[in-house]
């Protein structure tokens, strides 16, 4: 099986250590292990929680206390219809893997994350893409979607909030995707990993396992939840594809580890303090970027409605490659070039990182704007 080389991941393993100044990254800032406890009241009594655990494969499909937890995330789904995976990566792979066969044909947006175009694509299926653009808010045209679908569209994939462009699709459009995806008893998956990051309200779009039968959503508990290093993400959707997943699962994962699964699970019972903390931090620092934008001639976007990263259209003469990479060799500050997401001509920032980094980055990009040499 060949694949396409990951565009963003080759990016960030190149050069995301070697930048002083990383507004490329997509995570609201990590939490530290102190902050975690602090934050659940765990300082105290961690040390008796964890001493006891034996180092085992734990639950297989990740502990009842997790999933349960997990659970509350939405309107309709029971511990049964999650299960547990490495990363919202891995749960990625593991649907495609279950779902895709050769000659099936998947409907994926772009942009979005590769690995909805990418993965299938190495399967042998046919893969229809809307492109999402800048005249319609970044949303889908959902007549171009209606024309892309067909009786041999197996699944269509979509990602809400998006990366990179901030849009946000309401209940009303997701439940018109709904419709559509009915039309050919697709499955809809929705890639949710910034869900909890909306600008207004509470900050939770309504997500498609809640709207559609075979709605499927992945998520984990890096982006919105400040915890990457945990290594924890999830699958809620139908319990016959539960069921189908947890098959291939068993080989290539086993388990989750007991460690991840605990401070996963201790997070979201507190997750509405940790969810306050990444709206505050995402709301302060788009106000910031968005300030930022309105002054300077050379950068123009659609202002996010949610997530955690904004595409950025400069109006330079050079590709986003050269943008991004002399950016980072005359200044330290780092973006993501759009061709690593199949966007060209465009920048990604992500504006969810610390509030002075981020100001101070931005500075930086001004000067270098004023001499891109």
């Amino acid at each position: 099986m060949k694949i396409k080389e990951f565009g963003v991941e080759i990016w960030m393993n190149d050069h995301e250590n070697n930048c002083d100044y990383n507004l490329a990254e997509t995570c609201v800032e990590s939490l530290t292990v102190d902050q975690l406890l602090e934050i659940t009241g765990k300082k105290e009594t961690i040390l008796a929680e964890l001493l006891p655990l034996k180092m085992t494969y734990g639950d297989i499909r990740g502990s009842i206390r997790l999933r349960n937890s997990i659970a509350t995330l939405y309107d309709n789904q029971k511990t049964e219809n999650i299960i547990v995976t490495h990363g919202a990566i891995g749960a990625n792979a593991l649907l495609y893997e279950t779902l895709v066969s050769p000659d099936d044909e998947v409907v994926s947006i772009v942009p979005i994350y590769q690995q909805h175009y990418s993965i299938p694509e190495s399967y042998g299926a046919n893969v229809k893409v809307l492109k999402l653009k800048e005249e319609n808010n970044f949303l889908p045209d959902l007549n171009e979607l209606k024309s892309l679908v067909s009786a041999k569209t197996r699944l269509i994939a979509i990602n809400n909030p998006n990366n990179p462009t901030g849009a946000l699709m309401n209940e009303d459009m997701l439940n018109k995707i709904s419709d559509i995806a009915r039309t050919c008893d697709a499955y809809l998956l929705s890639d949710e990993v910034y869900r909890g990051t909306d600008q207004e309200g509470d900050g939770y779009t309504k997500s498609v396992a809640d709207i559609y039968e075979k709605g499927i959503s992945t998520s984990s508990m890096s982006k919105s939840f400040s915890l990457a290093g945990l290594r924890l993400g999830w699958i809620a959707g139908p319990e016959e594809v539960i069921e189908e997943v947890s098959i291939h699962r068993d080989y290539n994962t086993i388990s989750v580890g007991v460690l991840d699964d605990h401070f996963a699970a201790i997070a979201l019972e507190n997750k509405g303090k940790i969810i306050t903390r990444s709206q505050n931090i995402t709301r302060t620092n788009l106000k910031a970027l968005d300030e930022w934008v309105s002054n300077e001639p050379l950068i123009s976007y659609v202002k996010p409605k949610s997530g955690t990263t904004a595409l950025l259209e400069y109006h330079l003469e050079m590709s986003s490659r050269d943008f991004c990479i002399r950016l980072l060799k005359q200044t330290g500050v780092l973006l993501t070039p759009g061709s690593a997401m199949d966007m060209e001509g465009y920048v990604r920032i992500g504006y969810a990182n610390n509030t002075d980094i981020l100001r101070d980055g931005l500075k930086k990009l001004s000067e270098f704007l004023a001499n891109p040499r």
